[in-house]
């Protein structure tokens, strides 16, 4: 009986919760076993629901592709190459190479990663059936020195059961409320420039502290920064550098043992 008072004390509670799903990955613990990547194309068809496409375009943009043919382009600077109209974009402002003011007004969704209110957390958590957008707000260093509180998001993609994390233009090491905030990530991008966003021994925490089963790394200014990325992450991490722009991954394609996936930037052509 008392189970029974508490259900139908929760109906309005549950009933509220269907218009904005949960997180799955905050309640994700482990991934999967392995089974190893393979090359694929941006278009080409993907070969089940389950696995998602990620396109390294340029500096920290990426094109997210899934199986039933979303598009989300990460801190879109409103150049991509040859693409059709994205489904979703995502902007941080910390410098133009993340954002447009100007983006395609024809754009079905675009979410900047601030508010209109400076100092709120914008808060977006998009639900399109087969993707869940949403933001974490993170600080930003300001111009005139200081921090601008939630000037930055972290944008998190739910997809294909995988928990996608963008770290954007972030500045300082998350705390405890916004790691809790963001849950499990499966594969985190993550800018390895080594100061203008974090330096090196901060991203070292932070990477260590999420376990991301892939980090692709974005923000390398030339080789020698991303040499030195690699070399602060090798007691903690594989690598495995690929000569394409392009990878697919799936729950059941997660490396045993995390792994960061080197990808060469490109911006996107029609497929031959």
């Amino acid at each position: 009986m008392r189970r029974l008072l508490v259900l139908l004390f929760l109906l309005p509670t549950l009933a509220q919760a269907q218009d904005r799903r949960a997180s799955h990955c905050i309640a994700v613990a482990e991934a999967p076993g392995v089974e190893y990547l393979h090359r694929a194309s941006y278009r080409a068809p993907l070969p089940d629901e389950f696995t998602v496409r990620l396109n390294y375009v340029d500096h920290a943009m990426f094109l997210i592709e899934t199986a039933g043919g979303l598009r989300a382009i990460t801190d879109y600077s409103g150049f991509a190459g040859a693409i059709d109209t994205p489904d979703i974009v995502t902007m941080n402002r910390a410098h133009i190479t993340h954002w447009t003011p100007d983006p395609d007004p024809a754009i079905p969704h675009v979410l900047p990663g601030w508010s209109d209110r400076v100092g709120e957390p914008v808060g977006h958590h998009l639900d399109l059936g087969e993707m869940l957008v949403r933001s974490v707000s993170t600080d930003i260093r300001g111009r005139a020195g200081g921090f601008e509180e939630n000037g930055n998001s972290i944008f998190v993609f739910e997809v294909g059961g995988l928990c996608i994390g963008h770290l954007g233009h972030l500045h300082h090491e998350p705390d405890a409320e916004t790691y809790a905030a963001l849950g499990r990530l499966d594969v985190v991008m993550a800018p390895v420039d080594g100061g203008l966003t974090l330096d090196r021994p901060t991203l070292k925490r932070v990477l260590d502290r999420l376990r991301s089963s892939v980090v692709i790394p974005m923000h390398w200014w030339g080789q020698g920064s991303l040499d030195r990325f690699l070399s602060d992450m090798s007691d903690s991490f594989d690598v495995e550098v690929r000569p394409t722009s392009y990878m697919e991954v799936s729950l059941r394609s997660l490396p045993s043992r995390p792994t960061i996936v080197v990808l060469r930037p490109a911006f996107l052509s029609e497929p031959e």
